[in-house]
């Protein structure tokens, strides 16, 4: 009957290690998909980071050629159609630069959402990789209680046999 018993909880510690363990290797894959997420949220940071800078030297460019053409206009004031076709390119330069700011603050709005995303992944493999950790610890402590309760389990089997 004893016997019996211990079986039992033998069985039962066995089960439960088992789905200690399945829930391990299931918590180590969400570890390694949301580390794989962060690692492409840090490069698609680095990416808008590059095209950021590539818009700041376009705007920088751009107010520089209107620089240019207001120091033209104002000296082809004399001359009627030249001081035109300046207006026009002034006018032009002035809107590339606003779609050129616009594209900027377009570009800092998603590398500010991608930081916060990034930021909410890492919590997210923190939560994960503290939850792995407990659950090691539990396989652990299984692993030594079924250790512990078959050396009982074989004790009491000698001490059945010596009877």
């Amino acid at each position: 009957m004893a016997v019996d018993g211990i079986r039992a909880k033998l069985t039962a510690l066995r089960a439960e290690c088992d789905e200690a363990q399945s829930q391990v290797e299931e918590h180590k894959a969400k570890v390694k998909n949301l580390e794989q997420e962060n690692l492409a949220k840090e490069q698609e940071i680095t990416s808008l980071t590059h095209k950021n800078q590539l818009l700041e030297a376009e705007v920088e460019k751009l107010e520089t050629g209107i620089k240019e053409a207001k120091i033209a206009a104002e000296e082809g004031s004399q001359h009627g159609t030249q001081n035109e076709s300046l207006t026009r390119r002034l006018q032009l330069l002035e809107e590339e630069a606003e779609e050129s700011d616009k594209n900027l603050r377009e570009t800092n709005e998603k590398l500010r959402q991608t930081d916060v995303k990034a930021g909410h992944y890492e919590r997210k493999v923190q939560a994960l990789e503290s939850s792995r950790d407990q659950w090691e610890e539990k396989y652990e402590e299984m692993a030594k209680k079924y250790a512990t309760v078959k050396k009982e389990l074989e004790d009491f089997q000698l001490e059945i046999g010596n009877i």
